[in-house]
C-alpha cells in the first residue's frame, strides 16, 4: 500500500472506532476532552489522545496510532491491522457526553487564569467539596492554601497547582463532584505539598490523595507529598529523578492499591535502582488514600495500622511508622 493511502486511512478512522468495535467503552468520569479513557473488562485501559489520532496504554509502554492500536488489540501484524482499519472507514463512534464546566470567551494564559481565581474560603463550594465530600482536614487545606496550591474552579470544582522545580505554575488538576480533568494548555509535572527540602518523598497519583496521605500522617515535617496528576508524563518522571538523585532521599511509592498503582510503583522502583536512594512501598488499605481518610471515622482498620515498608534488596532500609491522624504532629 502506498504511503498516501496509509495517511488517508489514518485521517479517516479514529482510534475510538477501533476500540468501540472491540467492546471498549468510555469512562466519562475519568476522561477529559483531550484524553479520553476507554475501559474493557477488569483493569484494561486505553487512553485516546491527539484528537482521536493517538493512544497509549497507561499500564504498559504500548502506544501509537490507529494501526498500532488495531494490531495491539488483536495481536496481528501491520498488514492485517491496515485491513482491519480499512473495514472501519465510514464508521462513526459514539460521542461522549461531557459534564465538564463550560469555558467561554478567549482563553487566557495559564498564569492569568490562575490569578483570576481566588483561594477556597470557609463555606465556599470548593471548600465544602474538599472538607465535606473529600474529608480533607482544615489544617491540610490551610497548609495547601498557604503554599498557593489551591484555587476555586467553576461549578464547585477545585484546582490544585502543578509547579516546576522553581515553583513556577505550569498547570493544575481539576476535580469536582461531576468533573475530573487537567487545565487546558497546562503541563503536568508535580503537585508539591510540604517541605521542599525534605528527605522523604511520597508520590501519589492525585493531589487529593497527596493531601489525604498528609492528613493521615499528620503532615510530617520531613516529607514532601507530591502527585503526578493521574498519569506519568516524561516531565513528571524527570522531576522525580531529579529529587531522587540525592542518595539520602527516601522514595515512598504511595500510589493506589490497584493494578495501575502497582505499575507506577514499579516505575519508582526502577528510578530507585538507578539512583541508589532509599525506597518504601506505602499501600492504602482501600483503593486510594482519600478512601482511607473518609473511612477513618467508620472503623476502617487500615487507617491507623502499620505502614509496611517494602524495601528493594539493595536499598538502605527505611524506618517503618504508623499512620497518624491530622494534628498529631511530626
Amino acid at each position: 500500500m502506498e504511503q498516501h493511502e496509509i495517511e488517508t486511512l489514518r485521517d479517516k478512522v479514529p482510534c475510538a472506532a477501533v476500540l468501540e468495535r472491540e467492546g471498549w467503552t468510555v469512562d466519562v468520569k475519568e476522561s477529559t476532552t483531550r484524553a479520553v479513557k476507554y475501559r474493557r473488562g477488569a483493569g484494561e485501559i486505553i487512553i485516546v489522545i491527539h484528537n482521536g489520532r493517538g493512544w497509549f496504554d497507561p499500564l504498559s509502554d504500548a502506544k501509537g496510532d490507529v494501526f498500532t492500536l488495531a494490531g495491539h488489540l488483536a495481536g496481528i501484524a501491520f498488514p492485517a491491522a491496515v485491513e482491519a482499519v480499512r473495514s472501519l472507514v465510514g464508521y462513526v463512534p459514539a460521542t461522549p457526553s461531557w459534564n465538564c464546566p463550560k469555558r467561554t470567551g478567549i482563553p487566557l494564559s495559564i498564569t492569568d487564569r490562575w490569578r483570576r481565581r481566588r483561594p477556597p474560603t470557609i463555606g465556599s463550594r470548593a471548600w465544602r467539596y474538599l472538607a465535606d465530600e473529600r474529608a480533607i482536614p482544615v489544617s491540610i487545606l490551610q497548609a495547601a492554601i498557604a503554599q498557593g496550591l489551591l484555587r476555586e474552579g467553576p461549578s464547585g470544582s477545585i484546582w490544585t497547582a502543578h509547579v516546576d522545580q522553581t515553583r513556577q505554575l505550569i498547570g493544575w488538576e481539576e476535580r469536582g463532584p461531576q468533573w475530573r480533568g487537567f487545565s487546558t494548555g497546562g503541563s503536568k509535572q508535580l503537585f508539591r505539598l510540604g517541605n521542599e527540602a525534605a528527605l522523604r518523598l511520597c508520590v501519589t497519583e492525585a493531589a487529593i490523595d497527596a493531601m489525604s496521605l498528609a492528613a493521615l500522617e499528620g503532615m510530617r515535617a520531613d516529607t514532601l507529598y507530591v502527585s503526578t496528576g493521574g498519569g506519568w508524563s516524561p516531565v513528571s518522571d524527570n522531576a522525580i529523578r531529579s529529587i531522587a538523585s540525592n542518595p539520602d532521599i527516601l522514595m515512598a511509592a504511595a500510589t493506589d492499591n490497584d493494578r495501575q498503582g502497582e505499575i507506577y510503583a514499579r516505575r519508582l522502583q526502577e528510578i530507585v535502582r538507578e539512583t541508589g536512594c532509599r525506597y518504601e512501598r506505602l499501600r492504602p488499605s482501600t483503593q486510594d488514600w482519600n478512601s482511607d481518610l473518609k473511612g477513618q471515622g467508620k472503623g476502617n482498620p487500615g487507617v491507623e495500622g502499620d505502614i509496611r515498608a517494602e524495601s528493594l534488596p539493595h536499598a538502605r532500609p527505611s524506618r517503618q511508622g504508623k499512620l497518624r491522624p491530622a494534628g498529631a504532629g511530626p
